[in-house]
């Protein structure tokens, strides 16, 4: 990914390393090592795991083959492939007048909507590396990721954002939307290194003077013969990087995690297409999760670039609207977080309403509560998916199962990730032994960004990943996630586990979510405090009932919850998850009352 500074991008292949593993060097001078030996990854494509081409082809070949389907569905109305990629390919335009190209990074802020998918489509159109930034973060947030990732060039939603951003050495050209009319324009940069001084003047309309013409389409099969293509497109390597994906920071700092076009066309696209049992129609995802979470990975490079269907997104998460978009854009699978989906089961019924264009819903990036699955599975009349994944590399899923898993996270698919369990040794262990859990496979990422501790502790030398969750194999095959191996309270030097304690709860009747915290204690150091959501409609439990009810499902006394938190709604972090955090506090302050 080395090249020199130029308008047009050009591509160097990653130096030889016979002593180590393959790395692809920014611009700015951030290693992206693939972790995953070379041999690994050519027998996934040899096997058709993964397709050999960049995600912008995969994309074009998709507008050649239907460009009057529909591809994107937003808060302002629908585009077809054409129309979508005519707004890619003058973002593209703009970013490489701007000296935006192969080797550099960009990342891109927006709300969900036309402007942030083109964004990140033109972004892999030029051969640069999307960093698409979480919704909820902060200016230091903000700060800290362009920072560490050294990002070239920015798509920020607002003048104040690029403010705050303004001093850092390697950004070199921001852009916001609006201007007068849609789409994007400069706000300041020029060849790859920022202007100094003040925000460059509108034009006498206020509109931002235009930029260089479109990035011209991309043709068939353009890489047969030559490195660049007639139209001076420069090879896109699909092994190299082409999206970070950023954690959702719920336990600590935000991780970047760099995947490569193959595994996200290949790895992370098998998964999402194991999860339509009819897979002869085009696929419409409708994703509630922000599209720049991990979660929300599955949006445009998937579902557009890999998989040619129809992605329907809005800007903010409504219960009710999401119902309305059901019945009215057809979806065949909602993609949300738990909290998400017992929103919208919670509310009532109407009149005709109309669900059955769902072959599914898929539920991820939190434990999926029973007593929420089974009001999904009330109300919609469909099956309810469990996905265990994150963005390091991991997912297992319980679609086609052939028996139902119970409280398993389903059958690992080696056509997506490998997964095995081991010791503190960091040996395998025996079916039915916990231990943490690991993952390798055609979804497995090359790296973590600028952050060769955690690679150190997270990836094992023959590329592996070592996702920090403790689970188990059962005889059958069925992975168990029994939660974070770090994710504990601990009382009078005894560790509980939060998940297990949690899961528990969640089979309480009058329970509809419910989370655990631990609260500092003077004497223990720490005690357990159950939060809880009651079932609308439905008994108040007290810690009694609740106790009592885990010690008939024979939880030990010492994992009991010895505080209640009673709330309306769970607070929600950015990416509509529960935030520990939040409750976290609040228990701790209501800990000095009467309990």
């Amino acid at each position: 990914m080395t090249a020199t500074p130029a308008t047009r991008p050009r591509t160097t292949a990653p130096p030889a390393r016979p002593d180590g593993p393959p790395v692809w060097t920014s611009r700015a001078g951030v290693p992206f090592p693939d972790l995953v030996p070379r041999a690994r990854r050519r027998g996934w494509v040899a096997a058709g795991l993964c397709p050999d081409a960049d995600l912008y082809a995969l994309f074009a070949a998709r507008v050649r083959a239907h460009p009057r389907r529909e591809a994107l569905v937003d808060d302002a109305g629908a585009l077809t492939y054409a129309e979508l990629d005519a707004h890619v390919r003058r973002i593209a335009g703009l970013f490489a007048g701007a000296g935006l190209g192969e080797g550099h990074v960009v990342a891109i802020a927006l709300p969900d909507g036309r402007d942030a998918v083109a964004a990140e489509l033109a972004v892999y159109a030029i051969g640069s590396v999307a960093l698409p930034i979480p919704p909820g973060g902060d200016d230091r947030d903000l700060r800290a990721l362009l920072g560490r990732s050294r990002a070239a060039g920015a798509v920020l939603a607002s003048p104040s954002r690029a403010d705050a951003v303004a001093d850092l050495p390697h950004l070199g050209a921001v852009y916001v939307p609006g201007g007068g009319g849609p789409g994007l324009h400069l706000l300041s940069g020029r060849d790859g290194v920022r202007t100094p001084g003040p925000h460059p003047q509108p034009g006498a309309n206020g509109v931002h003077p235009p930029g260089p013409g479109p990035w011209p389409p991309r043709p068939a099969d353009p890489y047969r013969s030559a490195r660049i293509d007639p139209y001076g497109h420069a090879r896109i390597d699909p092994y190299g990087p082409a999206r970070i994906l950023v954690s959702s920071g719920s336990e600590a700092e935000p991780k970047m995690v760099a995947y490569s076009h193959h595994a996200l066309a290949g790895g992370r696209a098998r998964y999402v297409r194991g999860l339509d049992p009819d897979a002869t129609r085009p696929p419409r995802h409708l994703v509630l999760v922000p599209l720049a979470s991990s979660f929300g990975s599955l949006g445009t490079p998937v579902t557009l670039a890999a998989l040619g269907g129809t992605l329907i997104v809005r800007s903010a998460f409504d219960p009710r609207e999401a119902l309305r978009l059901v019945a009215e854009h057809r979806p065949t699978l909602l993609f949300a977080v738990p909290t998400m989906l017992r929103r919208i089961a919670d509310l009532p019924q109407r009149p005709g309403e109309d669900t059955s264009s769902l072959s599914a819903v898929v539920s991820s990036g939190a434990p999926l509560p029973e007593a929420t699955a089974r009001a999904c599975r009330r109300r919609f009349g469909r099956p309810v998916v469990t996905v265990y994944g994150s963005s390091d590399g991991v997912n297992c899923h319980t679609a086609g199962e052939k028996e139902p898993p119970g409280a398993g996270a389903g059958t690992p698919d080696p056509a997506v990730a490998r997964i095995r369990i081991t010791g503190p040794d960091g040996t395998p262990v025996p079916a039915g032994s916990a231990g943490q859990i690991e993952a390798l496979g055609p979804m497995t990422p090359l790296c973590y960004v600028n952050a060769p501790e955690l690679d150190a502790r997270y990836r094992t030398p023959d590329g592996w990943v070592r996702t920090g969750d403790l689970g188990l194999l059962d005889e059958r095959g069925t992975l168990h996630v029994l939660g974070r191996l770090k994710r504990i309270a601990v009382r009078g030097g005894l560790n509980i586990s939060l998940a297990e304690v949690e899961h528990a709860l969640g089979t309480h009747p009058a329970v509809a979510e419910a989370v655990c915290v631990p609260v500092p204690d003077a004497d223990l150091g720490e005690r357990l405090c159950a939060c809880v959501r009651p079932v609308p409609g439905g008994p108040v439990p007290t810690l009694a009932d609740l106790t009592g009810h885990l010690a008939a499902r024979g939880l030990a006394r010492r994992k009991h919850p010895e505080r209640l938190l009673l709330v309306d709604e769970m607070p929600l972090g950015p990416t509509g998850k529960i935030c520990h955090r939040t409750l976290a506090a609040r228990a701790a302050a209501d800990a000095e009352g009467p309990h």
